[in-house]
């Protein structure tokens, strides 16, 4: 496979204004305002956000780049579960807010925010930590309810190296090694939502369990992976849910130079653990033999 680097420290990967080489010549992430936290093997930081396959549309592949707009992902989400216009808080600054202000707020845990929360394992040992828990705080602040979200974009292979050092020296945008991991849809991605929303349902204030925040590119191979969009049935909110947030580039207009390309939320698809772990577990297996037909034709030896 063959990719370009699309994004280049938050910028496309073709933008030349000044704003963008500040970018990459400082190292800083524009939608955190932190060093940009992807790296190579050796440590050099590599600010890749986003990758573009020679024969597809760019794919996210930094979770950070989905947090764009001042963490819009999760002030729609907490509209969607707790009402509209309620102020993201972080962590136990929240209680404090809501007494202060007589006013529901929303606490915010997770990464630079009130810290990640760790649901444990059966065996007590280890356990996954949830990316968010928004939690619904009362003018009184007492906890009312609260909802888990994972982020998740898409793991690379091969390398982009090449393409980082000819943006890096001279500006170029140049074809890559680069491509996509998508093993990791089947491997990790769904056990993990299918553990973590069990867990959720048996929560007695978690009302709308588990939001998935993806890029559209990964929510079409997770549909693949699953049969298909149309068997997993519309459910709305509840314990057991979970909710596919899909949101991908807005490539409807080209942005000027010295501008971020503005996100849009393109889904959301709400079901059950119960329809996800059927049709994960509901395997599409090719014709028999196989691994036998396999082995002759590399044999030289002809099929019966």
């Amino acid at each position: 496979m063959a990719a370009t680097i699309f994004e280049f420290f938050g910028y496309r990967a073709d933008d030349r204004s000044d704003l963008a080489k500040h970018a990459a010549d400082t190292e800083v992430c524009p939608i955190s305002g932190e060093t940009c936290q992807k790296s190579f093997n050796d440590g050099v930081v590599s600010g890749v956000c986003a990758i573009k396959p020679i024969t597809s549309e760019p794919v996210i592949c930094c979770p950070i780049r989905l947090y764009a707009d001042d963490y819009r992902i999760l002030s729609d989400i907490a509209d969607r579960v707790f009402g509209p216009n309620l102020k993201l808080v972080a962590g136990r600054d929240a209680v404090n807010y809501s007494i202060d202000n007589r006013e529901p707020c929303v606490a915010v845990f997770g990464k630079g925010w009130g810290g990640e929360l760790r649901l444990p394992q059966k065996s007590k040992k280890g356990g996954y930590f949830v990316d968010w828990v928004l939690a619904k705080i009362s003018e009184e602040g007492d906890l009312v309810e609260f909802v888990a979200v994972e982020v998740q974009t898409i793991d690379t292979t091969g390398t982009y190296r090449p393409g980082y050092d000819a943006l890096k020296q001279d500006g170029l945008v140049e074809k890559t090694t680069a491509g996509l991991n998508w093993e990791n849809v089947a491997k990790r991605i769904l056990p993990q939502l299918i553990y973590k929303g069990q867990i959720l349902q048996r929560e007695e204030l978690c009302k709308s369990g588990l939001f998935f925040v993806c890029p559209e590119p990964v929510f079409k191979r997770i549909m693949e992976r699953l049969g298909g969009q149309e068997g997993l049935v519309r459910y709305a909110l509840q314990p057991a849910s979970i909710t596919f947030a899909v949101y991908d580039y807005d490539l409807s207009s080209e942005p000027p130079n010295e501008t971020l390309i503005p996100l849009k939320n393109t889904l959301n698809h709400s079901t059950t653990v119960y329809k996800v772990q059927e049709a994960f577990n509901n395997v599409t297996l090719p014709i028999e033999n196989v691994y036998r037909d396999a082995i002759r034709r590399a044999l030289g030896i002809e099929s019966e």
